[in-house]
């Protein structure tokens, strides 16, 4: 990962983060940094920089990762919570953007889609509001975010019925 890989400029919505040489999928682009908000801090417009690291946590942040515009159909994704890879091939030059929904759990912020992909879902929601099949994939390229994935794992169908069958065990006992 070296700054010289992207660089910011002009996007059809406004700032954007572009590769400045061809990359690989799988290789890394960018390591996100910046400042750990909590929920409190996190207002306005400012959120729209602001990156869910926690369920209560944000991180604010700072260039280039601030520029990254979200895909419903990306060509990068988040590991370890503050990688950012390649999905597939990247061009040099080619806008790198990755769906923002993949690092979303709170129900009350949505903003409008701009990507212009033909899937686009018209709307950024949080990740448990993306169609099944879409968080499979992005759940089986590892690209959600760890408090994601362990509220997934906390909401799933079988570790409903397992807590339903220990709550009978301990009633009948």
């Amino acid at each position: 990962m070296s700054p010289s890989t992207v660089e910011v400029g002009g996007s059809a919505v406004g700032q954007g983060v572009f590769a400045t040489r061809p990359l690989q999928p799988g290789q890394a682009i960018l390591l996100l940094s910046g400042t750990l908000l909590d929920r409190t801090r996190v207002l306005g417009r400012d959120r729209a920089y602001a990156l869910q690291s926690g369920p209560h946590h944000y991180l604010e942040l700072t260039a280039p990762g601030r520029f990254l515009n979200h895909s419903c159909d990306p060509n990068a994704g988040i590991v370890n919570d503050r990688v950012l890879i390649a999905l597939r091939r990247i061009e040099a030059g080619e806008e790198i953007r990755y769906d923002y929904s993949t690092t979303m759990s709170e129900d009350h912020w949505t903003v409008e889609c701009r990507c212009g992909e033909p899937a686009c879902r018209r709307v950024v929601l949080g990740f448990h509001h993306l169609p099944p099949i879409t968080q499979n994939r992005y759940l089986q390229l590892g690209i959600v975010l760890r408090f994601i994935v362990d509220e997934v794992r906390r909401r799933s169908p079988a570790r409903r019925v397992a807590r339903r069958r220990s709550a009978r065990q301990q009633i009948s006992l």
